[in-house]
């Protein structure tokens, strides 16, 4: 059976094909012109070319359904060899900006948001990934290769700096050796070369893990999704506090080594009547104390038959605003695609017939 060369770093694969220098070679063809046939590779020698074809497959997830909302951002579902289906998100973070003749004075910056798992083990009471259960692990390029496609779907350039967030459906740490592949890939000379600094995992919290991911000291940034300031709420809305409880969590970022320039960001996902009040938002700056954090509050994106409700912005401001009056960066994310499947899972279970 052929191996999909995604899978594989510039490293490992200087160590199947000789010479190795023919690695860089491919990584080129592969990641910064977007060839996906071996024999279009022309300064590849024949036999080998054909040794490659023989081994390997570039597989790329094909791309089953776009749906694209009126702000811009992008929602796609990816079909798998084996017949799962996973989602991956194109956020537009800055529009491109040209001069009166036409020349690009900035140019656009996206965020690509990568799922690692078929579905999720952690059960998060509002996120409709969870309602699938969980099938398997991405592999590395299956990871890599959601990317691919998002590139190649909005021509994207090969050196155009973009975001990775590690936050579409699954948990990443859940799929660490993976993910941590994918990150190295990525961050490839000569590949995509999307710095390992502008690659985020969001984590809901699996404390020895994130132990292991600082020890592996890719460089990467960590987000954490709280979601809540006590464990009785947490343990209501994420089951996975009953194993890893918030102090864990919090001491396990504590011990993360982070880039002096960077912060850890704390993903906090405001709901309605239930983690909105300034009670909460004043045991949030207690739990902060000593972390090097950003805060970022997040609407609730609703989905049919969910039990939750989108918070007053009234609310969310005010929550904002007593963090920032106590020292701790925050921002509100206002939720992109609200006029497309835009929660984790819910395109897919849209486009299984799922009823949810």
């Amino acid at each position: 059976m052929r191996r999909n060369i995604l899978d594989l770093t510039r490293e490992e694969l200087s160590e199947n094909i000789k010479p190795s220098f023919r690695a860089k070679q491919l990584f080129q063809w592969i990641y910064q012109k977007r060839v996906d046939d071996f024999a279009k590779m022309s300064n590849i020698p024949k036999d080998l070319r054909t040794k490659l074809q023989e081994d390997f497959t570039i597989g790329v997830p094909k791309i089953i359904k776009e749906e694209i909302s009126k702000d811009g951002s992008k929602k796609y579902l990816f079909g798998l060899q084996d017949g799962h289906t996973i989602e991956a998100v194109l956020l537009p973070m800055k529009k491109e900006e040209r001069d009166e003749e036409g020349n690009i004075v900035k140019e656009a910056k996206y965020t690509i948001c990568v799922s690692s798992q078929v579905g999720c083990k952690v059960g998060c009471e509002f996120c409709l990934t969870a309602k699938g259960g969980f099938v398997r692990n991405l592999t590395p390029g299956e990871i890599v290769g959601q990317v691919l496609a998002i590139y190649e779907q909005n021509k994207i350039p090969a050196n155009r700096r973009v975001n990775i967030v590690y936050m579409g459906m699954g948990e990443p740490l859940d799929n660490l050796e993976n993910v941590a592949k994918a990150i190295k890939i990525f961050s490839d000379e000569f590949g995509l070369s999307i710095s390992p600094r502008r690659q985020t995992i969001s984590t809901s919290g699996l404390a020895p893990k994130i132990k292991k991911l600082g020890e592996m000291n890719l460089g990467v940034l960590l987000a954490i999704s709280l979601h809540a300031v006590d464990d009785e709420l947490r343990q209501k809305l994420m089951p996975i506090n009953k194993a890893y409880n918030i102090e864990s969590v919090i001491q396990a970022v504590k011990e993360f080594p982070i880039d002096q320039r960077k912060r850890v960001m704390f993903e906090y996902l405001v709901i309605k009547d239930l983690n909105d009040d300034i009670k909460a938002a004043k045991k949030l700056v207690k739990l902060l104390h000593g972390i090097k954090a950003k805060v970022n509050l997040i609407y609730f994106n609703p989905y049919p038959g969910s039990p939750f409700q989108r918070p007053e912005p009234e609310r969310v401001e005010k929550f904002q605003r007593y963090l920032l009056d106590h020292g701790i960066l925050c921002t509100i994310r206002e939720s992109k695609g609200l006029d497309i499947s835009a929660a984790c899972g819910q395109l897919k279970e849209k486009s299984s017939g799922c009823a949810i």
